[in-house]
C-alpha cells in the first residue's frame, strides 16, 4: 500500500507497465545506471485505469528516434524522448492506443482503457433507493432537542418519508448540490466549488425532545401505486440528560478532529488522560462537548453523575534541560484535565482550556525562560485562553501532557551552536533527514522511465547527509538503505529524536488532471507556525541559487510536518513526471550541488536567520 504523503502523489501508485526488459527495470539501481528504454515504456496510467477527472497525463517514454502517438496524434516528446500530454476524459469508458513507430526499431503499441466516472453519486436506475446513501450509514447518538437530517439517493419522482421512532419526517428533494473540490485542486489550478442540480437527493430534517433508543430509520418510497420500503444501516439514540458519560483519553495523545472520521480536519491532540462530556456518537466516533471528535479506541468511558469542570488558580514556570535541549515548562495545576486547544502566532503560543473557571491571580515567570509574558482572558463562562509571548524571534517547538491533573506545556529553547566555530557552524545542533518512500511497495512517483522517487529521495539523504555533518551537525536519518517504513515510525523518530530541524525530502507528482509537461519547480510543506519560516526560506533558496521554478509554499496537513517539538518541513524537490526537469533530478553533478545547496541554505538559516 503507498503511503501518500504529499496531496501531490493522488493517483500514482500503479503498476509498472512496458513493453520492453531493459535495464531500466531494476529500481533498485541508481538513476545513472538506468539504460535508455529500446522500445515503448508507459509508466502511467495502467493499462486500466478509473478516474472521476475530465482530463489525464500519460507518462513514459520511447527510443529518441521515431514518432509517439495516441490515438494516431503524434505528441510531443523530450530531448531524451519522454512524453507527459494530458487528454481530455469523457464519462464512461475511454480507449487510447499509445503507438511508436520507427524505422529503426520497428513499431510497438499500448492500449489503455480510462473509465472516467461522474464524482456525485447518480440516482438508481431502477425505483428504489442508493442504500449506502441513507443516512445513518452507522449508529449515531445526539442530544435532546439537536437537530438531526436524514439523507437519501433514491428515484426522482418518487415521494419519500422517513419513520424514526413513533415520528414521520417528510423527505424533500434537494434542489442544489454545491460540490466542492478536492484539496488537491488547490495544487493544480482547480479551487472552485461547482453548482450542481442533481436529481434523486432527498433531505428531512427534525429533532426529538426525549431521550431513548429509537432504532433504524425507516426510508419509504412511493411512486403510482408501488410502495418500497429500506432500513437504514445506523440506529439513532438520544442521549439521556441524566446519566452523563465521560470519556478520558488513554492513548498517549488522541486524534481531534472536526467530524466524525478521518476525512475531517485535525484539531490539537488531547493529552492522555482529559475527560471530557460525551455530547454525541457516530459510529466509531465520540463528540466530546468542547466541540472534537475522537476515537472511541482512543477512550475509557464511565458514567458520572456531573460533568468535568475545574478552576485554574497560580501558574508558574521553570527551566530545565531534557535529551541535550533546554526547555521552559508551563505548569497549569488542575482540579481534573480537561481539554485544550493550542493556536501559535509568529512570536505567541495560545493555549485554551474549556471546561473551565480562573481563579488565577498569580503567576510566576522564571527569569531564565524563553517567556516574555503569560497573560490570560476568561473569553467564555467555560473557556480561558493563556497568550503566551516569547523572547525569541524563532519558535523551536512545543510538546504538552498532563502529568496527574497538573498541565504542562514545554517550550523549546533555541540551539546552542558553537559560534566561535568557522569550521563547523552547525555544531551543537542535530538534523533529522527523511528520504520519503522505500521498499518494495512503497515506490513513491515514477519518471517517464519507470525510476522511481524512493531512490532519488535516499540518493539525495545521503549526499545531504554528508555535507551537514562536513558543517558540523549531527544527523539522523529515518532510513539509510531501500528499507520499508511506515509514517508512525518516521514520526516516532522525530518525536523520539527532538532534532533542532526535520526535513523530508520528497520529488513531485500531481493528481490526474494536473499538467505534468508544464507544471516544474521545488515547494516545501509546513503544518506548524515554528516551522513556516524556514519552509518559506529554503524554498526560496532553493529556487534562486539553482534557478528553479518556485512552485510555493504550502500550509499542509501531513504525518511527516505534524510533530511540535520541532520545526518539520516536507521538501518537493522536482517533478519526477516532468520530462525534462526529471532529467535534471537524475544528473549526479545536479544531485551534488542540490545536495550543497540544501546544506548553504539549512546553515544560512540556524546560524543567521534564525537565532
Amino acid at each position: 500500500m503507498r503511503r501518500l504523503l504529499g496531496l501531490f502523489l493522488i493517483g500514482l501508485l500503479s503498476f509498472f507497465i512496458a513493453t520492453a526488459t531493459s535495464a531500466q527495470n531494476n529500481s533498485q539501481n541508481n538513476a545513472q545506471n538506468f539504460v535508455p528504454p529500446t522500445q515503448l515504456h508507459l509508466t502511467y496510467p495502467p493499462l486500466e485505469h478509473t478516474t472521476t477527472s475530465d482530463r489525464l497525463f500519460f507518462i513514459g517514454t520511447a527510443p529518441k528516434q521515431g514518432n509517439v502517438s495516441i490515438n494516431d496524434q503524434v505528441i510531443s516528446r523530450s530531448a531524451a524522448g519522454h512524453f507527459a500530454p494530458s487528454l481530455p476524459l469523457q464519462i464512461g469508458d475511454n480507449i487510447f492506443k499509445i503507438k511508436y513507430t520507427s524505422d529503426r526499431n520497428g513499431d510497438r503499441q499500448i492500449n489503455v482503457k480510462v473509465a472516467r466516472t461522474s464524482r456525485i453519486t447518480q440516482p438508481p436506475k431502477e425505483i428504489g433507493f442508493i442504500k449506502s446513501s441513507l443516512f445513518p450509514t452507522a449508529d449515531i447518538a445526539r442530544q435532546p432537542n439537536e437537530r438531526i437530517c436524514f439523507d437519501a439517493i433514491a428515484t426522482p419522482s418518487a415521494k419519500l418519508v422517513v419513520r424514526v421512532g413513533d415520528r414521520e419526517v417528510p423527505l424533500l428533494p434537494r434542489r442544489r448540490n454545491i460540490q466542492l473540490p478536492p484539496n488537491s485542486s488547490v495544487l493544480t489550478g482547480n479551487n472552485a466549488a461547482t453548482d450542481e442540480s442533481p436529481t434523486g437527493y432527498f433531505r428531512g430534517c427534525t429533532n426529538f425532545e426525549n431521550s431513548g433508543q429509537l432504532g433504524q430509520p425507516e426510508y419509504e418510497m412511493r411512486l403510482g401505486d408501488r410502495v418500497i420500503k429500506e432500513k437504514a444501516k445506523g440506529t439513532v439514540e438520544i442521549l439521556s440528560s441524566k446519566y452523563i458519560q465521560v470519556a478520558e483519553i488513554i492513548a498517549i495523545a488522541a486524534d481531534a478532529r472536526t467530524g466524525a472520521s478521518t476525512d475531517f480536519s485535525r484539531l490539537t491532540p488531547l493529552p492522555q488522560g482529559t475527560k471530557a462530556l460525551i455530547t454525541g456518537k457516530q459510529g466509531d466516533w465520540l463528540r466530546l462537548d468542547y466541540g472534537g471528535w475522537v476515537r472511541k479506541s482512543m477512550t475509557k468511558i464511565e458514567e458520572m453523575e456531573t460533568y468535568t469542570h475545574s478552576t485554574v488558580r497560580s501558574i508558574k514556570t521553570k527551566r530545565i534541560v531534557d535529551k541535550d535541549n533546554v526547555w521552559t515548562e508551563v505548569i497549569i495545576p488542575l482540579e481534573v484535565p480537561v481539554p485544550i486547544s493550542i493556536i501559535q502566532g509568529d512570536r505567541t503560543i495560545a493555549l485554551t482550556l474549556y471546561n473551565i473557571t480562573a481563579q488565577t491571580d498569580t503567576i510566576s515567570i522564571a527569569p531564565t525562560s524563553i517567556i516574555n509574558t503569560l497573560e490570560w482572558v476568561q473569553s467564555e463562562p467555560d473557556k480561558i485562553t493563556y497568550t503566551i509571548s516569547l523572547k525569541p524571534k524563532q519558535q523551536w517547538g512545543y510538546k504538552v501532557r498532563y502529568q496527574g491533573t497538573n498541565l504542562i506545556l514545554s517550550l523549546k529553547h533555541p540551539p546552542i551552536l558553537s559560534a566561535s566555530n568557522q569550521e563547523s557552524p552547525l555544531k551543537g545542533a542535530k538534523i533529522l533527514l527523511d528520504a520519503g518512500h522505500g521498499g518494495k511497495e512503497d515506490l513513491g512517483s515514477r519518471s517517464p522511465t519507470g525510476y522511481p522517487e524512493k531512490d532519488v529521495a535516499l540518493k539525495i539523504s545521503q549526499l545531504l547527509q554528508a555535507e551537514l555533518q562536513n558543517r558540523g551537525a549531527k544527523v539522523v536519518m529515518t532510513r539509510t538503505d531501500d528499507v520499508d517504513l511506515d509514517l508512525a515510525a518516521r514520526v516516532a523518530k522525530i518525536t523520539q529524536e527532538e532534532p533542532t530541524l526535520s526535513i523530508s525530502l520528497h520529488y513531485n507528482a500531481l493528481p490526474d488532471d494536473g499538467d505534468a509537461i508544464n507544471t516544474s519547480g521545488v515547494s516545501a510543506f509546513w503544518y506548524n507556525s515554528q516551522a513556516q519560516d524556514f519552509a518559506k526560506f529554503i524554498n526560496t533558496y532553493i529556487s534562486q541559487k539553482l534557478t528553479r521554478n518556485d512552485y510555493g509554499v504550502y500550509w499542509n496537513n501531513l504525518a511527516l510536518v505534524r510533530p511540535t517539538n520541532t520545526p518539520s518541513v516536507l521538501l518537493e524537490l522536482g517533478f519526477m513526471i516532468n520530462p525534462v526537469e526529471f532529467e535534471w533530478i537524475i544528473d549526479p553533478q545536479q544531485q551534488n550541488l542540490l545536495a550543497k545547496t540544501l546544506a548553504d541554505g539549512i546553515t544560512e538559516w540556524i546560524v543567521n536567520v534564525a537565532n
